[in-house]
């Protein structure tokens, strides 16, 4: 009797390059090696073929595993056993359970007498899955509701979960697991490019969701949750992702107590992190020692859900992947870079934005220079996440000093009836510089920011102006046209999704006219599917291991050096920020500072 029996012990591992895959490669069945061994000639080359395919398994996880592999049986051979039997089953639960150094007598009692999912480990492949937890802490916030929630349900959906997943909510209210449920019922919906089974698939995400009363204590907090999460876990394999959802003063209050005392010993362990990442660029140096000094680097992601739009991912694609644009990539070519990032709405304005930390912080910090860097970065050595930000984090220190004269501060006018609102604070929502970086790719060439809250309209792009064609033999039919005189490429995520260049032609007829035209490609026209939310890209992305789109710490400390002077002056001097109507277009000084560095702004709000 000859029996291929697999024990599998899970050990954190390095987050995986980054490779973009279809969904059914990320969590597709692991093959169990006693179904491909049906016959007594099997033998030697079964286990070979078993061992291939489970380390093939393993490298598309993106999971490192240490395999044992021990063949039971008579010396004669004999028919291989099928592992489905209760003999079988009963060997392999008590060697993984030696090998994950689990002593079943001090095994977690259940920390509630209710009925619980608990991870189905009964067919061959499921041990060689990781199982997964997922813990939302700050569960019952604005945050967690309508956005972190409705992008783990529409993974979940999709079949981006693997089947062995629970959810937890974390939080200091009291509440049931059904009044969780509730909760994220209300902002859930399905998929619009497929509702098929949409209702079994809602009853089963809301079944593997449930909530731990934090209390007054985090400490105790955590050590609930653990609990709950080692009892639906089992023996087995297991990896666990943390998002904190906690305003910033209160992240050290959560981090640290969960890296005591949530984490998993039998799996990877990763931390998501919402901006803004400290207040000033001592306070954020404080946060990044101590969670270093709990974490490892590779375990904490810090997330901006304005990386996550497909216009971020399209900047390396369409740079890196086409030749007519890599080698025009560079001072000898382009004249200018405009990065614009505008809303329309003003409903954070009153907390987020008057209360302290303004856009500097929340929208610059973090999404404009983290664009900028994956602008201007020079070929990463391959798409793994850790080459993609040594290269980001060069640029960022090769940016120049931001001289203030080439700032321009505005704040939106206070519409509430409380007219005295706005003189109290002099915390800006809305920002344009010029900057420049001191490298011999960019040298000279400006870049110019603009963002804005409470504006014309929700505007998301990067333009990319040229500069004009020496000795231009069609100089005199061009004259001082602008647009004529400018190629233009323009990457844009709002309005619509789009990829414009702007080229001249002739118009057709008698005579020689020329004209800007632009080679459109509408993202609605051209790819008839749903684009998926932000945070969907950016969860699977820690679910992956791929780190490329999140803040290092050397990215973090490089961004507030460019950053922390701007911050200071206007603390030290009291800066006032110059006042501008909702839905308009912001500061009129904007239009100045593009002037003095030759840049004309698209008007086009």
């Amino acid at each position: 009797m000859v029996t291929a029996v697999l024990a599998v012990t899970a050990s954190a591992a390095p987050a995986p390059p980054f490779q973009p895959c279809l969904a059914a490669a990320r969590f597709s069945p692991v093959a169990g090696p006693a179904d491909r061994c049906r016959t007594q000639a099997c033998g030697l080359r079964c286990w070979i073929v078993a061992k291939v395919k489970f380390q093939k398994a393993l490298k598309r996880h993106g999971w490192q595993v240490q395999r044992k592999l021990e063949v039971l049986g008579d010396e004669s051979g004999g028919e291989t056993a099928n592992t489905s039997s209760g003999t079988s089953d009963s060997s392999i639960n008590e060697k993984s359970s030696m090998y994950l150094g689990v002593n079943h007598s001090e095994a977690d009692p259940p920390v509630q007498k209710e009925d619980l999912v608990l991870f189905d480990h009964s067919d061959d492949h499921s041990e060689s899955v990781p199982s997964l937890c997922i813990a939302v802490i700050g569960a019952t916030g604005e945050l967690a509701r309508t956005k972190v929630f409705p992008a783990l349900f529409a993974l979940y959906y999709s079949g981006f979960l693997p089947r062995n997943v629970a959810i937890f909510g974390y939080s200091r209210k009291t509440l049931a697991d059904e009044d969780l449920r509730s909760i994220i019922e209300a902002n859930l919906t399905c998929r619009v490019d497929h509702h098929e089974n949409c209702e079994d698939k809602l009853k089963e995400f809301l079944k593997r969701t449930y909530y731990i009363d934090a209390g007054h204590d985090n400490k105790d907090g955590m050590e609930k949750l653990n609990s709950k999460m080692a009892h639906i876990e089992g023996t087995h394999a297991a990896n666990r992702i943390f998002y904190l959802a906690v305003p910033q003063e209160a992240l050290l209050d959560v981090a640290l107590p969960l890296a005591n005392s949530a984490q998993t010993k039998h799996g990877w362990n990763r931390i998501i992190i919402e901006k803004p990442f400290g207040f000033t660029s001592l306070s954020s140096q404080r946060d990044t020692e101590s969670l270093l000094s709990r974490f490892e680097e590779k375990q904490i992601y810090r997330i901006d859900h304005l990386l996550g739009k497909d216009l971020i991912e399209n900047l390396t694609v369409l740079r890196f992947s086409n030749l007519v644009f890599e080698p025009l990539w560079s001072r000898t070519y382009i004249r200018n870079v405009q990065v614009i990032f505008s809303e329309e709405t003003a409903t954070e304005i009153q907390g987020r934005y008057f209360g302290n930390y303004g856009i500097i912080r929340d929208i610059v910090h973090s999404h404009i220079l983290q664009t900028i860097a994956l602008f201007a970065m020079e070929p990463p050595v391959s798409l793994d996440g850790e080459d993609i930000r040594d290269e980001k984090v060069k640029v960022l220190r090769s940016i120049r000093k931001v001289d203030f004269e080439d700032v321009v501060l505005g704040q939106l006018k206070d519409t509430s009836g409380k007219v005295d609102r706005y003189t109290k604070s002099m915390t800006p929502t809305y920002f344009a510089a010029a900057m420049y970086i001191d490298n011999a790719r960019w040298d000279g060439v400006p870049f110019l920011i603009k963002t804005g809250m409470g504006l014309m309209k929700n505007r998301a792009e990067i333009r990319i102006q040229f500069r004009h064609v020496p000795g231009n033999i069609y100089r005199e039919r061009i004259g001082h046209d602008a647009d004529l005189d400018t190629n233009e490429l323009v990457l844009r995520d709002l309005p619509e999704e789009a990829i414009l260049l702007k080229v001249n032609n002739k118009v057709p007829g008698l005579g020689l006219q020329l004209d800007a035209s632009e080679l459109n490609l509408l993202y609605r026209d051209r790819y008839d599917v749903e684009v998926p939310g932000s945070y969907e890209h950016l969860l699977l992305d820690v679910l992956d291991g791929d780190n490329h789109l999140f803040m290092r710490s050397d990215e973090l400390a490089a961004a507030w050096n460019v950053l922390a002077p701007v911050i200071h002056e206007i603390d030290q001097n009291m800066v006032a920020p110059e006042l501008y109507e909702a839905g308009d277009k912001g500061p009129v000084n904007a239009y100045y500072l593009a002037a003095k560095h030759g840049v004309r702004w698209d008007d086009d709000w």
